[in-house]
């Protein structure tokens, strides 16, 4: 029998727990030299657990929230969440954000990331936004090449976003959502 291949689904609340573990794994591996070692170190699977089961079991939000995972229903190895965008913009009132897309460091080159993303960018899609924005990590050069391949650009915005803890310098990326992604196909 053959190898299903990754999958990407809506999260559960199931998945709770595992997108804890997964958030702890990924970040340190993608923030190491851009947020506190001691902060990363002290990440806690436990924590990310518990506020990832409050999100995925709160009643009537405009945020979907997907995972991917390496084979059928196994444990998610990624996730993605998307919604409105968060700021107010008035120029765009169909503006959507990609909030967080988050990798296991040990899936990372799979293709997997490139799937969530896709699912991703096809919600958005869906939800009718004409436009996104995602907010990446300015010294992040991995994430900000792989959104470019993505068909994002830089649109010369950057913050400081201080909403975790300690503060980390940002690039506001974006993107038109009705015209084909690079490689030819849609997503």
């Amino acid at each position: 029998m053959t190898d299903p291949g990754p999958t990407v689904r809506p999260a559960e609340p199931d998945d709770a727990p595992a997108l804890g573990r997964l958030h702890i794994r990924a970040w340190p591996a993608a923030y190491r030299g851009l947020m506190p070692d001691d902060y990363l170190d002290g990440l806690d699977p436990a924590e990310r657990g518990q506020m990832w089961a409050r999100a995925l079991t709160s009643p009537g939000t405009d945020v979907s929230r997907f995972v991917v995972c390496a084979a059928g229903r196994g444990d998610p190895v990624g996730f993605a969440i998307v919604g409105p965008v968060r700021e107010s913009d008035s120029e765009h009132p169909r503006l959507g954000e990609l909030y967080a897309i988050n990798l296991d460091p040990e899936s990372w080159g799979q293709g997997m990331g490139r799937l969530l993303l896709s699912a991703a960018t096809e919600e958005l899609r869906r939800r009718r936004f004409a436009d996104a924005v995602l907010w990446v990590a300015t010294g992040n050069t991995r994430a900000r090449r792989f959104y470019e391949a993505a068909g994002w650009f830089a649109d010369g915005t950057e913050r400081t976003d201080n909403s975790f803890g300690p503060p980390v310098d940002e690039t506001r990326y974006r993107r038109e959502l009705d015209r084909t992604e690079p490689g030819g196909s849609d997503a």
